[in-house]
């Protein structure tokens, strides 16, 4: 889509006439420069602008279908959705050209570090607006509970798994469908939010049984309980990453297991731990296969549209 750009994004980035052996460009300085004019100068443009500062890209470090790879201009910081990474542009420009801090150094004073331009334009620092959880309770207000009707969810699975979660933010009080992870961190939906309180890990329940189910977010996990509303809940274990590039983390439990079925998302991020998952033995079982034309579990009970009684009973090995 197109984007409207301040003015300065189309001028030619500035070349200071100095002596490049007199003064060296530092790792400071690096830092200062704009991620989105150092982007721009590679080639990458925005998928979409949000709030005028929030630059959303189909990531620079890997394949991706949609825009998960987030600047904030106002922080002049990068986060990589995928890879549950981010930082400053030294960070990014160690990633993007996989070499060591001294190479990139040379890379930046011989002007290599953005298409043959080198940049010097800074941008304040501006103190990031914390999440804080101000209040945990079971689910109650009428639009998160239309908000889980939406997405094909009754409100008591939800109570399995979720809590409704008061927070603040940038001075705004705000609520949402908050999930928690193994180290007291939430993830937080709503009709209007995506976030997370950190700190942000994997969710994991042992029930002590053989198998394990293994979901990228906790919507697929709350859709696969409404497709098994009358197994007992503690014959498999669980797991919900809260981000496919938390599957490592996972790993040692996962391998404690005979049988690991995953459900990921058919996206490239997914298919590649999926993948890589699959390399690793026997004991993985790929179950995509039975959503293969939708995004995701939940999108799949979404679209499917039909009364609970009436929906494809999903058969799980293991169970």
């Amino acid at each position: 889509m197109d984007v409207v750009w301040p003015l300065y994004f189309w001028l030619f980035v500035m070349m200071e006439e100095m002596d490049m052996e007199a003064e060296r460009m530092s790792l400071d300085q690096i830092r200062a420069l704009d991620i989105v004019a150092w982007l721009a100068g590679l080639g990458f443009e925005p998928e979409v602008v949000k709030k005028g500062y929030e630059y959303w890209y189909r990531s620079p470090l890997r394949e991706e279908a949609d825009a998960s790879f987030k600047v904030n201009q106002r922080l002049n910081r990068w986060y990589d959705f995928g890879l549950a990474a981010g930082g400053n542009l030294v960070d990014l420009g160690l990633r993007y050209f996989g070499c060591t801090v001294s190479e990139l150094l040379v890379r930046f004073n011989n002007g290599e570090g953005a298409g043959g331009q080198v940049l010097h334009i800074r941008k304040p620092v501006v103190a990031e607006p914390q999440l804080v959880v101000n209040d945990v309770r079971p689910i109650f207000s009428f639009p998160l509970k239309n908000y889980l009707h939406e997405r094909g969810i009754p409100v008591a699975v939800a109570d399995e798994f979720c809590m409704e979660v008061r927070y603040k933010v940038g001075g705004h009080e705000l609520y949402g469908i908050g999930f928690k992870n193994d180290a007291g961190g939430y993830e937080i939906r709503s009709k209007i939010a995506k976030c997370c309180c950190s700190p942000k890990t994997i969710t994991t329940y042992n029930f002590g049984a053989p198998s394990v189910q293994v979901f990228e977010g906790f919507f697929d996990l709350l859709s696969w309980r409404v497709l098994h509303p009358y197994d007992d809940p503690r014959a498999t274990n669980l797991v919900v990453l809260n981000s496919a590039a938390l599957f490592g983390r996972a790993l040692p439990f996962l391998e404690s297991h005979e049988r690991v079925h995953l459900w990921l998302d058919n996206d490239a991020t997914g298919k590649r731990y999926r993948n890589e998952a699959l390399a690793l033995g026997k004991r993985y079982w790929d179950e995509s296969g039975f959503y293969s034309q939708f995004k995701d579990l939940n999108e799949w009970l979404c679209r499917k549209g039909l009364v609970p009684e009436q929906r494809q009973r999903l058969k799980v090995g293991g169970l």
